[in-house]
């Protein structure tokens, strides 16, 4: 690792509510130290088996999400929590979209952050069955990755690959003793801080500011 670079490992599940609430600040962090900061994503599987989702638990879920909002200002949209959330049969499964997210970064190192966004909002804005193959390869051709390679990657990562990788996330978690999804740390130099972010919800900048203040001064 150079003296002019870091990495933000960034410890998350596509479907964790706080990791799309967090979603605006890792963006940011990449728009605005992309030329500093290397990113790197480690699906944590928050549903590591297919759940079913039961009215109780679709509750939970929406008032959860309530306070997301008001924290975050991250949009829920009426397709997720009217639609997805209310219907029966829906399934909770974190292993298909982490693997799209794999598949996507084999395709193009740059593109696995953009698949897990597309994702976020698929499922929290659109209210899309993103455990479902055929759901996850209409993303990535939204942005821009090819169908047919897209689908042989995802194939191909789906299974031993994607539990491999998602333990090792859990592992990272761990070691860097994080509390849950997301966790955020900046390595600097082979220094890891975790990064308290739940004060910058809402508030980018912020975040941003934060992580210039750890790396290297620009010389």
């Amino acid at each position: 690792m150079s003296a002019s670079h870091a990495t933000l490992h960034y410890i998350h599940d596509p479907l964790c509510g706080w990791c799309y609430g967090a979603q605006p600040l890792v963006s940011a962090a990449v728009a605005m130290l992309g030329d500093r900061l290397a990113l790197r994503l480690h699906g944590g599987a928050l549903f590591a088996e297919p759940q079913e989702l039961t009215p109780a638990m679709a509750e939970h879920i929406v008032r959860a999400d309530e306070r997301i909002e008001e924290i975050s200002g991250q949009p829920f949209g009426d397709a997720y929590t009217e639609g997805l959330l209310a219907e029966q049969g829906t399934v909770l499964y974190s292993l298909p979209p982490i693997a799209a997210v794999l598949a996507a970064e084999r395709l193009h190192p740059q593109a696995g952050y953009p698949m897990l966004v597309a994702i976020q909002h698929a499922h929290y804005q659109r209210g899309l069955r993103v455990v479902e193959a055929d759901v996850l390869a209409e993303l990535a051709e939204e942005i821009g990755l090819d169908a047919a390679r897209f689908a042989e990657a995802f194939a191909s990562a789906s299974g031993a690959e994607t539990i491999e990788h998602v333990t090792a996330s859990r592992q990272l978690l761990g070691e860097v003793g994080g509390q849950g999804f997301p966790t955020l740390v900046l390595d600097v130099q082979g220094v890891r801080h975790v990064l308290p972010h739940h004060q910058d919800y809402g508030r980018p900048d912020a975040f941003v500011e934060r992580i210039a203040a750890r790396l290297p001064a620009v010389h």
